[in-house]
C-alpha cells in the first residue's frame, strides 16, 4: 500500500475506527501495529506495541478517503526453548534476543573532527620552584631537547658504526686465529651464549703450593697418573677399516662423513697435585708424614684399584689421630680435579669416652673456623638426635654445613637406619679392634653403611686369634681375602699348627709359607710402627713386670680353694662352672676383701687371722688392711714414697670396680687427692676429669681408672707413673691401658708397673698373653724369629699354685741368658712384645742385681720380701 496524505480519525457506530485521509490515494491493504495510548516517546524503537490494526475497507469521496480498520490485542508468542532458539539463530540466547528487537537505523559513518569537538578546559599550573626558579610555562619538548635525549641514549648504548670503506681497504689482511679444539666441549669452560663475550679462562691449579716451604705432596700427576688407555692397543692387530662404497647412497652417510670431519677425542681435564694443608704439614713428624701418604694412597685406590680401605696398626702414642685428621681434611678439600673435593662427608666412630676428645683434636689442629664437627655426646634427646641425624644425612652440596660427624659405636648401632641411604665418603673407626667379631651387631651395622673408603685405627689388630684379624681385614676391604671359611682353611689353620710347640717341622714349614703369602697380600693395606720411633721425641720409658708374693692370708685362702671339692670335680671334667672359679681366683690375687667370705669359700673360717672382720660386721670401718694382699702392700709403700719424695702423679688401673673401691678407701685413709673414672660416668664428665687431672696446678695425686671404661684413647700425660694392678685375658686391653701416660706431650721420664701375683693364675694369664703377642708380632710386626714358648694346654694348668718359684713365667721361658735366677748376658735388643728379651731381675737383696735397677721405688723394695722378681724394658 502506498499513501501520501494527512489523516484524522473518528469513531463509527459499530465501534470500528475510521481514518479519514485528505487528498490521498490508497491501494492495497496491510496490517500495522499502533503504540499504546500512554506512550509519549518520540522514537519508535522505544514503543512497546501491544495492538495490531487491520484495514477492512476504504472509500474515496472527493478529497477524503474513508478507511475502516479493526484493532486486535497482540498475544505474546510462546518462547522457543533456549537450545532450539540457538539452533535456529545460530548463536547464544542473547544473540537471539537481539534479533527479535526492532530495526534501528544506523548513524552517520563520518567521524566528528577533533577540531569540531569542544576543547577541554585546562587550568594553568605553575611549576616554579620553592627557591624562585623560573617557570617552564609547560612548554612541549623542542627539537633541541629531543636531540639531547637521543645523544644521551647513544652514549649509554653504543651503536655499531661500520668503518670507512677507504680505511678498511687500506688495512693489511690477516688470517683470523683458529682456537684450538673450538669444536670440543670443555667441561671447565662451557661455550658462551649467543651475543656474549668469550668467558674468562680459569687455569687449573692446586689448593696449596706444591713447591712451598712446608709442602707435602700426596699426589703428583706427573708421577702417580697412569697412562691413559688408548682406544686401540698398539700391540694388537688393527682391524682393516671398511672401504667406502662408491654407490652408497648419500642418505645413509652421517654429516661428519659428508663433510669429511674426523672424530675428535675429548681431552681429559688437567689434574693437579694434592698437597697437605700447611698448618698440618708444619706439625707432622717424619713417621706421621709417611703414615698420611700411606692412608691417602690406600683410600684413593693408588695401591689397588679394587680396594679403598686400610688398617693403621701403629702402637699407642704415635699420633694416629693427627694422621687421620690430615687425611680427612685433605679429602674434604682437595682432589686431583682442581676445585673439587674427594669426599663430601665423613664419619668418625670411636668409644663414647673419646667423642669429645676427637672434637677437641679437630679444633686443636684445624682451628675453630675451619671445621664444625657434629659430635653426638649424649646431650640431645632421642627425638632431637634423630632429627639432627636426618638433616645431616639429606644435606648435599653447599647445604653441608657440618661435614664430619663423631659418634660412638653404640649410638651408631642404634641409629644406623638413619645413615644407610646417605653416601659417606670416609669412615674412620678408632679403636677398631671392637670390630673383631664379624657376627656382632656393631660389625653388621657399620658394614651396612654406604661407604667405600674405610680406615681402621688399632694399635692391637690381633688380640686373640687370626679369625679376628680376618674380620678387620674383611671390613676394611670386603671380600679381598675371600670368605671366612676360605681364610681359615688356607691361612689360619696352617699358621697355628706351625706356631704350636708340639708341631712337626713340616707343619712349621707350611705355616711359614702361608704366613709369608698372607703378609704379601695384606701388607699393602697395613702400616705398623712400634714405640721405638717415639724414642726420638719422648722421654725414656721404664716398663716393669713386678712379680709379687702373696700374703700369708692370701696363700691360705688360695690353697683352700684349690683343694676344695668343687675344683677337684672340675679337674676331673665333672664341673660345669670353670669361669666362676677363675673369677674367684683372680679376685683373691688382688685382695681377699673382693670376696664375700666365708660364703664364696665354704669352710675357710679356719684360715681367718685374728684381726679379720667380715664385711657385714665392719660398719663404718674405712681402714684398708693392705697386709692381707702382697700386691697391696707394694702399692701402699710406692704411693707413700712417690708422695713424699717426688712431685710425680700416678694412675692406678684395674679390671674390677671393687678393686677401685679399695684404692679409693686407701687414698682417703692416706689423705691422697684422687679422681675416679669408670663406666658409670657420662662422656662430658669423663672429659672434665681428664682435663682436671692433667692440669699442672691441680692437687689430685692419684687417678683411678677402670680398664674397660677408659683404657682406650685417654691422654693422661699429667702423670708419669702408672700401675696396672691385674692382667686381662686380652693382651690388647692391657696394652691400651699401659699407653695412657707415655704419649705426645709427656715431658718427664715414665715408669710403668704391671703387678703379677707370683705362681698364681695371673702368671698363667700373662703367659697366654705372651703367646698371643707372639702371634701378633709374627703377622703384624713381621718379626723374623720369635721363639715358640707355650703349647696350647688344657684348663688344668690354671688351677695350680707354685709358691717355691720367683717367677713361673721366667721358668717357662727357659731363658738362656740367666743362670740360677741371675742374668749374666744382657739383652742384645729388647722387643717390646716379647718379655723373654727384657732384662730379668730376681730379688737377692740390696746387694743383688735388683739393687742396681734404675727405678728408685723398686730398689727400695729389695729390702722387702713382697717382690720376688722383675722384668724390665727400657724404651731407649
Amino acid at each position: 500500500m502506498r499513501s501520501s496524505a494527512s489523516s484524522n480519525s473518528e469513531q463509527l457506530d459499530d465501534g470500528r475506527a475510521c481514518l479519514i485521509f485528505e487528498t490521498a490515494s490508497i491501494t492495497g491493504s496491510r496490517a500495522f501495529q499502533t503504540p499504546p495510548s500512554n506512550t509519549s516517546s518520540r522514537h519508535p524503537e522505544h514503543h512497546s506495541f501491544d495492538k495490531t490494526t487491520t484495514i477492512l475497507s476504504a472509500t474515496v469521496s472527493g478529497n477524503q478517503t474513508r478507511i475502516a480498520v479493526i484493532e486486535k490485542e497482540n498475544v505474546a508468542p510462546t518462547p522457543l526453548p533456549t537450545q532450539k532458539r540457538a539452533r535456529m539463530y545460530g548463536g547464544t540466547p542473547i544473540t537471539a534476543d537481539r534479533l527479535m528487537k526492532p530495526f534501528k537505523c544506523p548513524g552517520s559513518a563520518t567521524p566528528t573532527r577533533a577540531s569540531e569537538k569542544p576543547a577541554r578546559k585546562r587550568r594553568k599550573v605553575n611549576y616554579s620552584g620553592a627557591d624562585g626558579e623560573a617557570d617552564d610555562a609547560d612548554k612541549p619538548y623542542s627539537n633541541e631537547d629531543r636531540l639531547a635525549l637521543a645523544t644521551r641514549d647513544v652514549n649509554r648504548f653504543p651503536v655499531f658504526k661500520p668503518k670507512d670503506k677507504d680505511q678498511s681497504m687500506r688495512q693489511r689482511f690477516t688470517i683470523p686465529f683458529l682456537n684450538k679444539d673450538s669444536g670440543a666441549y670443555n667441561a671447565s669452560r662451557p661455550p658462551p651464549l649467543l651475543g656474549l663475550r668469550q668467558g674468562a679462562v680459569f687455569v687449573a691449579k692446586p689448593l696449596h703450593d706444591p713447591s712451598g716451604e712446608f709442602a707435602i705432596v700426596l699426589y703428583d700427576p706427573t708421577v702417580d697418573d697412569k697412562p691413559a688407555k688408548q682406544i686401540e692397543d698398539a700391540s694388537e692387530e688393527k682391524p682393516e677399516e671398511p672401504k667406502e662404497k662408491v654407490d652408497e647412497p648419500i642418505m645413509h652417510k652421517s654429516l661428519a662423513d659428508i663433510l669429511g670431519l674426523k672424530k675428535k677425542v675429548v681431552e681429559e681435564r688437567p689434574r693437579v697435585p694434592v698437597v697437605i694443608d700447611p698448618r698440618l704439614a708444619k706439625v707432622l713428624r717424619p713417621h706421621q708424614i709417611e703414615g698420611v701418604k700411606f692412608l691417602y694412597r690406600a683410600t684413593t685406590g693408588l695401591i689397588d684399584e679394587k680396594a679403598q680401605g686400610c688398617i693403621m696398626a701403629d702402637e699407642m702414642g704415635l699420633g694416629k689421630t693427627l694422621q687421620c685428621i690430615a687425611l680427612m681434611w685433605t679429602l674434604l678439600k682437595q682432589s686431583p680435579d682442581a676445585g673439587k673435593p674427594s669426599i663430601n662427608k665423613a664419619i668418625i666412630v670411636c668409644p663414647s669416652s673419646l667423642v669429645r676428645n676427637w672434637a677437641n683434636e679437630l679444633v686443636k689442629w684445624l682451628g675453630k673456623d675451619a671445621i664444625n664437627p657434629f659430635a653426638i655426646d649424649g646431650k640431645a634427646t632421642k627425638e632431637e638426635l634423630i632429627q639432627q641425624i636426618r638433616q645431616w644425612s639429606i644435606a648435599s652440596g653447599r647445604a653441608i654445613i657440618r661435614p664430619v660427624i663423631i659418634v660412638s659405636y653404640d649410638t651408631l648401632r642404634l641409629y644406623v637406619d638413619e645413615f644407610r641411604e646417605t653416601p659417606i665418603g670416609l669412615l674412620l673407626c678408632d679403636e677398631g679392634h671392637k670390630l673383631k667379631n664379624a657376627d656382632s651387631q656393631t660389625f653388621q651395622a657399620l658394614n651396612g653403611l654406604n661407604v667405600q673408603k674405610r680406615v681402621i685405627l688399632s694399635g692391637t689388630p690381633i688380640q686373640n686369634d687370626l679369625s679376628e684379624y680376618f674380620s678387620l681385614l674383611n671390613f676394611a676391604n670386603p671380600n679381598y681375602l675371600g670368605t671366612r671359611m676360605e681364610f681359615r682353611k688356607k691361612f689360619e689353620l696352617p699358621i697355628l699348627r706351625g706356631r704350636d710347640a708340639g708341631g712337626s717341622d713340616a707343619d712349621r714349614q707350611k705355616g711359614d709359607e702361608r704366613l709369608s703369602e698372607l703378609l704379601t697380600l695384606v701388607n699393602k693395606f697395613i702400616i705398623r710402627r712400634t714405640n721405638d720411633i717415639l724414642s726420638k721425641y719422648l722421654p725414656v720409658k721404664y716398663e716393669h713386670v713386678v712379680f709379687c708374693n702373696m700374703a700369708p692370708f692370701q696363700k691360705d685362702l688360695y690353697n683352700h680353694f684349690l683343694q676344695s671339692p668343687d675344683i677337684k670335680s672340675l679337674l676331673k671334667g665333672k664341673g660345669s662352672q670353670p669361669l666362676k672359679a677363675i673369677g674367684l681366683l683372680k679376685k683373691l690375687c688382688n685382695h681377699p676383701d673382693l670376696l664375700n667370705l666365708p660364703e664364696d669359700l665354704p669352710g675357710c673360717e679356719s684360715t681367718f687371722p685374728a684381726d679379720f672382720v667380715p664385711k657385714d660386721a665392719r660398719g663404718r670401718d674405712r681402714d684398708v688392711k693392705s697386709w692381707y694382699s702382697g700386691k697391696m702392700q707394694v702399692l701402699d709403700r710406692m704411693l707413700a714414697r712417690i708422695r713424699h719424695e717426688t712431685n710425680d702423679k700416678i694412675v692406678l688401673i684395674s679390671n674390677y670396680t671393687q678393686t677401685l673401691d679399695i684404692f679409693e678407701k686407701l687414698c682417703r685413709a692416706r689423705n691422697y687427692g684422687s679422681l675416679r673414672l669408670d663406666g658409670t660416668m657420662t662422656v662430658n664428665k669423663r672429659a672434665k676429669l681428664v682435663d682436671k687431672f692433667n692440669d699442672p696446678e691441680g692437687n689430685e695425686f692419684v687417678f683411678l681408672l677402670s680398664s674397660k671404661a677408659g683404657g682406650c684413647g685417654l691422654n693422661l700425660i699429667g702423670a708419669n707413673r702408672l700401675v696396672l694392678f691385674d692382667p686381662d685375658w686380652n693382651p690388647a686391653a692391657d696394652q691400651q691401658a699401659l699407653a695412657r701416660v707415655w704419649r705426645d706431650g709427656q715431658k718427664k721420664d715414665c715408669f710403668v708397673y704391671r703387678f703379677i701375683a707370683t705362681g698364681t693364675i695371673e702368671e698363667k694369664i700373662f703367659q697366654r698373653q705372651s703367646h698371643k703377642q707372639s702371634l701378633s708380632s709374627c703377622v703384624v710386626d713381621s718379626a723374623e724369629d720369635v721363639e715358640r714358648h707355650f703349647s696350647l694346654e688344657s684348663l688344668r694348668e690354671l688351677f695350680q699354685y707354685r709358691p717355691d718359684t720367683a717367677s713361673d713365667t721366667h721358668d717357662t721361658f727357659k731363658c738362656k741368658r740367666c743362670k740360677e735366677g741371675k742374668q749374666f748376658i744382657k739383652a742384645p735388643a729388647m722387643l717390646y712384645g716379647d718379655t723373654s728379651t727384657w732384662n730379668h731381675f730376681t730379688n737377692d737383696g740390696e746387694a743383688g742385681a735388683m739393687g742396681r735397677i734404675q727405678d728408685l721405688l723398686l730398689r727400695q723394695e729389695c729390702s722387702e720380701d713382697a717382690v720376688s722378681a722383675v722384668f724390665q724394658y727400657i724404651s731407649h
